[in-house]
């Protein structure tokens, strides 16, 4: 970030490797626990099962969390996130080593996981507003992002090779220590309690009230619930996308060329997570995120336009390679117009309503393709002899080309229906942005205390 950064971008950054190498950990166990599933059981309902099961807990928690997040120290909250993952994860270890693991213990572990990592997105959206600048606060996002990527990337690889030399409790081990140094990284940093803003000072209330805090934030600023639900749009195509990728290359394809499919478009999310990191993002955010979107449009119609896999995988290398670059930007709208006291209440919603959309498309995946759109392209289906069947194709998984095609128009008139939004497209202007704090620009000491008595401001 240059070499004249301000020295708060120490501490963002020590968290940041932190966090990374500990999701990286997670990944590696996420990986090696699907494996020994599969291999016990051979079921992939359990499977699913267990995806579930680490779903809900954010679900009934976030809300909660928020509000603790700003009634409490966030440093240490993200400290006892880790530590807490970190002793399910033991308990799996311990389980293991005695020749006592069953499929149900992982229900409940994932869900405990689960629980308490619903604290440390929020907390790190947050914490990341105290310690960068406002002019770095769109690579910053980009950073975030990346770590993200190359955990998608890297884990299922290096999970794989360890499980042959050092089998599932080896490579639990190994996340346990990458938990060990996030919370070593944590600990060498000091946090700054933010100023308590005029909208904070009014929002203290029971724990009950301040959980639904974040909601009623976000309704009285028309332009944030705009992006907002622009979002929760966003976030309901792409992971369906990403879904729908798996029948259609199997369609026609075999799983080791799905496989490269598959890294082609993590490698677009890490690409994308490295410029968005280099060049910040365009002065106007909003601008950012809906003149590019329009390439996430064209990447799904690319990809289910034709049975080719190089045209598939250009095409979900164009999607993933996009949806950093949007999210950074809206990450550096949200952290720069919320006031910094009450953004773990409002970052807790935020991605409870924008990341609840994608289940909801996971459930609608197989009926969509296998009920609806696959029959419309069947050998003698509706559209099979039309202008729709002589450019996408007849046969198996073409429905689900149709599907993917049907999406990128849809997310091309939602970014239409955005843009002709005068709340939205003008939300840098109307809104103010928050008094971030000079705590931004300047990184205390390990040794100074972070407690220093909040003013209204």
């Amino acid at each position: 970030m240059g070499e004249s950064s301000p020295p708060g971008l120490g501490a963002f950054l020590r968290i940041w490797l932190g966090q990374s190498i500990s999701l990286f950990g997670s990944g590696l166990t996420a990986f090696a626990v699907g494996v020994w599933t599969f291999e016990t059981t051979g079921s992939v309902t359990l499977f699913s099962l267990i995806a579930v099961a680490a779903s809900l807990p954010p679900i009934f928690l976030s809300p909660f969390a928020g509000a603790l997040l700003d009634r409490h120290d966030r440093r240490w909250l993200m400290i006892l996130s880790d530590a807490g993952a970190a002793l399910a994860t033991g308990a799996l270890v311990l389980l293991i080593w005695s020749g006592a693991l069953q499929i149900w213990h992982l229900f409940v572990i994932a869900g405990l996981s689960a629980a308490f990592g619903t604290f440390q997105h929020p907390a790190f959206s947050a914490v990341t507003t105290l310690l960068v600048p406002r002019e770095h606060l769109g690579r910053a996002a980009g950073l975030v992002q990346m770590g993200q990527a190359g955990a998608q990337i890297l884990a299922p690889l290096v999970a794989g090779f360890l499980l042959i030399k050092i089998q599932l409790a080896g490579v639990i081990a190994v996340d346990l220590a990458t938990f060990l140094l996030a919370v070593i990284l944590l600990l060498t940093v000091r946090i700054p309690r933010p100023e308590v803003s005029v909208e904070g000072a009014g929002a203290r209330s029971s724990l009950w009230r301040e959980a639904a805090f974040g909601w009623h934030y976000i309704r009285r600023r028309g332009g944030l619930l705009r992006l907002l639900a622009y979002f929760a749009g966003l976030n309901f195509l792409v992971p369906l996308g990403m879904l729908l990728a798996v029948p259609l290359v199997l369609s026609f394809r075999t799983a080791a060329e799905l496989g490269t499919v598959q890294a082609i478009g993590g490698i677009g999310f890490l690409v994308g997570s490295i410029f968005m990191a280099g060049w910040g993002g365009p002065k106007k955010k909003i601008l950012g995120i809906l003149g590019l979107a329009p390439l996430i449009s064209v990447g799904l119609v690319v990809t289910g336009a034709t049975a080719s896999v190089p045209w598939i995988a250009c095409g979900l290398f164009l999607v993933f390679f996009t949806f950093p670059i949007l999210n950074g930007c809206s990450q550096a709208i949200w952290q720069t117009k919320v006031e910094p006291d009450v953004q773990g209440r409002v970052f807790a919603i935020r991605s409870l309503v924008a990341q609840g959309t994608a289940p909801l498309g996971f459930l609608l995946a197989g009926p969509l393709s296998d009920r609806v759109f696959g029959p419309l392209l069947a050998e003698g289906g509706p559209l099979a002899d039309t202008f729709v069947g002589q450019v996408i194709g007849v046969g198996a998984g073409r429905g689900v080309g149709l599907l993917m095609v049907t999406m990128g128009g849809v997310f091309l008139v939602l970014t239409l229906l955005a843009f002709a939004s005068g709340s939205l497209r003008r939300l840098e202007d109307e809104l103010p942005d928050a008094v971030l704090p000079q705590a931004a620009a300047q990184e205390p000491s390990p040794t100074d205390s972070p407690e220093a008595e909040p003013q209204v401001g």
